[in-house]
């Protein structure tokens, strides 16, 4: 299971592990994002600390419906206590949980400040 909060400004946050392939760890605050597709996006400048590995270029529709482009690196995270390596996109916003991370769990958030936000794995 993993828990988190519900901020002031009714974000759902989670605390996560993530690390690069040398090792170095960083825990990061991230916002769940249900209309984000992905697992989880990371600024450029915590990616270049990470030293996160470079895979391959994305393309997003944004909600203005113009395009944009943008780099895939790999992670390993610890979700639900257990070592995932993950798809990373690089944007500059607050790092953010996708339902690509959430797939196979629920979701419940009371959305209202200090909220709490719950995060279960759904039987098989």
């Amino acid at each position: 299971m993993i828990t988190g909060v519900v901020t002031a400004d009714l974000e759902g946050i989670i605390r996560i592990s993530v690390r690069g392939p040398n090792g170095d760890r960083e825990m990061i605050e991230a916002v769940v994002d249900t209309g984000f597709d992905g697992c989880l996006s990371l600024p450029p400048a915590l990616i270049s600390r990470l030293k996160l590995p470079w895979r391959r270029r994305g393309l997003a529709l944004l909600a203005d419906g113009s395009e944009t482009v943008f780099d895939i690196h790999e992670a390993t995270v610890r979700w639900d206590r257990q070592a995932r390596r993950i798809a990373v996109d690089a944007a500059d916003t607050a790092p953010l949980v996708g339902m690509a991370l959430l797939d196979g769990y629920e979701l419940r958030m009371q959305v209202r400040k200090r909220g709490k936000v719950i995060i279960r794995p759904l039987p098989d």
